[in-house]
């Protein structure tokens, strides 16, 4: 390692590494130097000029954001001559800009807000006309108020370098430059809405938060979104209690840092859709008619006992959606009061394969944060920037930061062929002879991170482990999954026990007598085998698996519950409640009180989530997780021990649905946002 810098800022001294910035050397010092263009990660502009400060023996004032430290600088950052030179800068940027605060969506938020009242520039000296264009609307997501931009371009440079898609430029000159989409008057783009949040002012705007509410209006709530695997916290702007306005992630809590995609930042309208079940529902004379929760849930329980009584035969349904603590005492009722090993979700990769292949290797699965930081990572089966946005986004970020060598095996093109040192092509079921092409180019990196998709299951995970081993370098990787909790199904056991059905065998079996389904439409394309069965169905939305239930009960969704999930990359997230919608439970609540009416709830344990999270802690191999980590906003990973996951697999029977950036399965459909954007009726995944 280098010889550390030693500086003094403001009177403080410290040691930074060589090419460290002075405005970063700054915050480690706990010194702000304000700017409105510098943002860690993206390339340098020095296009605002806020950040000057003094060097001392330097002829003029220099920008923070562009100089990196030297040994023995002295560097000042509130000095007369500083604070005039920034209160000259904000007069400048005012010349042109409207004051229009008490109108501005981002009155309260604006940073360029912040820095009048810091310094003071209440007069302008120019009296000349304000340039005025009118407000554009760039798609149903994003909406661009020209007189309001200060040209800092962090929006070009987050949609250019943070997101590979380039969507957004510059046009004109002088005073009439203008950011503009690179598609003539519209956005054609990933609509993930970075843009508007890295904005310092309010210039961009969200379609959906605008002309809504203030900042301080609104309560915050920490979640993790319910769409893909990826695990991002999102954190929800709330009024009132039961109203979601915005969704961002601007404090960089969570795994994914500021990183959330078109699905985490406004895809959460689900929970308000006029077709939200409020009610339980019973079939009467052919009819779903709603009826009290007493009577549901006496209903369920009482067949569920005769059933048990008389030896007959279950089939327990879950989901990838709901949470961890959830999926572990469904599984638990299923087999302890139950009796049935019938027990499994819809599985979108072979986790359990992978967990078997590597008989708990340690360190043998990778986090975000060993995708931003390994040498070399190989990319088997996925087009990562549309199935797993946030993998994308990081892996983007350590081939600009620290030149990261990409290898791509793909069916077809896909975004990281941009990045990727060799990309190879190889039809679907092949990629494991295609990786012998790569086996020299791979043994000569230092480490490796290998991300498959199910295009690689079964059978085939072990030969890729295998592969991994033969190269003679640290190999971790990542089963790539769709939703939001998919290896979190897996963990809690929500597979099949010995000998117990498959989901496709459980749909096939005509001698199933009662179907249980809490979370998911495994009927989207038709009934049961069974046409007789008594299928009772949990869920928060009509699908087409309601439709066809006897007793429906509904469901609280991710953003109205509390409890923990486990990422794709097996990084377990605590969350909270942050609405309340009328008449649904949280699956927890609702499993637990079918256990009342049955008369085993003291069997069970309660059914709080704090009370089974201590259970899985203590029962599930590699959740012995800190609660305090998680309780505080943390991730810990959950480390697999050796052995299988539970429950065989035939080949086949691991599928992904390959959701593109705005689909999200069943969920996604009764996302109004997701349907608005121009890109979901486009081909998704060109």
């Amino acid at each position: 390692m280098a010889d550390l810098v030693k500086l003094t800022i403001d009177g403080k001294a410290l040691e930074v590494e060589p090419g460290t910035l002075v405005i970063d050397a700054a915050k480690r010092v706990g010194i702000e130097v304000p700017a409105f263009c510098y943002w860690e990660g993206l390339s340098l502009q020095a296009a605002c000029r806020m950040c000057l400060v003094e060097v001392e023996k330097a002829p003029k004032l220099m920008t923070a954001c562009t100089l990196p430290a030297a040994e023995g600088m002295v560097v000042r950052t509130e000095t007369p001559q500083v604070a005039q030179a920034r209160k000259s800068t904000l007069e400048f940027l005012l010349t042109n800009h409207p004051l229009d605060c008490p109108v501005c969506d981002a009155g309260g938020e604006c940073e360029l807000q912040d820095m009048v009242f810091r310094y003071g520039a209440g007069e302008s000296r120019f009296q000349e006309t304000k340039y005025h264009v009118e407000e554009k609307q760039w798609s149903p997501v994003v909406f661009f108020d020209r007189p309001r931009c200060i040209l800092c371009f962090r929006c070009v440079r987050i949609c250019d370098e943070g997101l590979g898609v380039r969507a957004l430029g510059i046009v004109n000159r002088g005073v009439t430059s203008e950011i503009a989409p690179n598609r003539g008057d519209h956005l054609e783009c990933d609509e993930c809405g970075a843009c508007i949040d890295i904005c310092p002012v309010g210039a961009l705007n969200s379609g959906i938060y605008r002309y809504r509410t203030r900042p301080w209006e609104m309560d915050h709530a920490g979640t993790i979104c319910t769409h893909c695997s990826n695990g991002c916290k999102t954190t929800l702007g709330v009024r009132g209690g039961t109203r979601i306005i915005r969704g961002n992630n601007r404090d960089r809590s969570g795994i994914n840092g500021e990183f959330l995609c078109i699905k985490g930042r406004y895809a959460y309208d689900f929970y308000n859709h006029p077709e939200r079940l409020q009610s339980p529902l019973m079939r009467r004379n052919g009819k779903l008619e709603p009826v009290s929760w007493a009577d549901a849930l006496s209903a369920v329980a009482r067949r569920f006992s005769e059933t048990k009584e008389r030896g007959g035969k279950f089939a327990v349904i879950g989901s990838n959606h709901t949470t961890n603590e959830e999926n572990y005492y469904l599984q638990k009722f299923a087999r302890q009061v139950l009796g049935t090993g019938n027990i499994d979700h819809h599985r979108t990769g072979d986790a359990a394969a992978l967990r078997e292949a590597l008989q708990g290797a340690p360190g043998s699965l990778a986090t975000v944060s060993d995708l931003y930081g390994r040498k070399a990572v190989l990319v088997i089966g996925a087009h990562l920037a549309l199935e797993q946005p946030l993998l994308a986004f990081t892996l983007r970020a350590n081939y600009r930061h620290h030149q990261a060598r990409v290898y791509v095996v793909t069916e077809g093109p896909v975004r990281e062929d941009k990045i990727a040192a060799v990309s190879v092509r190889a039809e679907r079921g092949r990629e494991l002879e295609a990786l012998e092409s790569l086996r020299e180019p791979l043994r000569g990196e230092p480490e490796l991170v290998i991300l498959f998709s199910d295009a690689i299951q079964g059978e085939a995970v072990g030969k890729l482990v295998s592969f991994g081993r033969s190269l003679g370098i640290p190999v971790q990787y990542v089963c790539l999954l769709d939703y939001s909790n998919s290896r979190g199904a897996v963990d809690m056991g929500l597979v099949p026990g010995a000998g117990g059905l498959e989901l496709d065998e459980m749909k096939a079996a005509q001698d199933i007598d009662v179907f249980w389904v809490v979370g998911a439409n495994p009927f989207e394309s038709g009934r049961p085998a069974a046409k007789d069965a008594f299928l009772v169905v949990q869920d928060l939305l009509p699908t087409e698996t309601v439709q066809l239930a006897d007793v429906v009960l509904p469901a609280a969704s991710r953003y109205e519950k509390a409890g923990t999930v486990t990422s794709v990359t097996g990084e377990v997230q605590g969350f909270r409640a942050a609405v309340q919608v009328m008449g649904a439970k949280p699956d927890l609540e609702i499993i637990g009180l079918i256990g009342k009416q049955m008369g085993v709830a003291a069997g069970m344990g309660p059914w709080s989530p704090e009370a089974v999270f201590e259970e899985i802690r203590k029962t599930v191999p590699g959740y012995d997780l800190p609660p305090a980590v998680i309780a505080a906003g943390g991730a810990a990973q959950a480390v697999w021990s050796d052995g299988a996951a539970g429950g065989r697999r035939r080949t086949g029977t691991v599928r992904s649905d390959r959701n593109g950036l705005f689909a999200s399965g069943t969920l996604g459909r009764y996302s109004k946002i997701l349907h608005s954007v121009l890109e979901s009726r486009l081909d998704g995944r060109s």
